[in-house]
């Protein structure tokens, strides 16, 4: 079950049914099943302390996925910067809806077994965020 949570920030994610489709079909086609996913949305300092506390990192970030699965079923937690997926956006011209989307499967495909530590792991991501992107409005109509 995917449930959707905000902290320390006022965020209203109105895309809650529609991103729960579209994340089954992205676990099934990598025959997967969604087991249980929360999505948190908070602050960039927020997520920076939890950088910080829990993977030594002392930088921004847009998402940390904590991994959760157990053989075939994917459960975890994604806490997701608003304010880096804003700016994000902004970076690259893209609309906020299309690149929290973005960010929402990244952490997805992250606890499908998809890393990104490497240039060849960056492409492969990529091109799986582009790929699932491209089935969203077609998967929730």
């Amino acid at each position: 079950m995917v449930k959707f949570f905000t902290e320390d920030i006022s965020f209203e994610f109105k895309e809650k049914m529609a991103t729960k489709k579209w994340l089954k079909f992205v676990a099934q086609s990598e025959v997967k099943k969604l087991g249980d996913i929360n999505v948190i949305f908070c602050s960039d300092n927020y997520l920076l302390d939890i950088n910080v506390k829990y993977l030594g990192h002392d930088y921004f970030t847009d998402i940390i996925t904590f991994d959760y699965c157990e053989d075939d079923v994917l459960s975890g937690d994604l806490f997701i910067s608003i304010d880096s997926v804003k700016d994000n956006a902004e970076f690259y011209g893209a609309e906020f809806k299309d690149e929290l989307n973005r960010v929402i499967v990244h952490g997805l495909l992250h606890l499908i077994g998809y890393d990104d530590h490497t240039d060849e792991e960056q492409k492969t991501m990529r091109e799986k965020e582009n790929y699932y992107l491209s089935f969203r409005d077609v998967v929730v109509s």
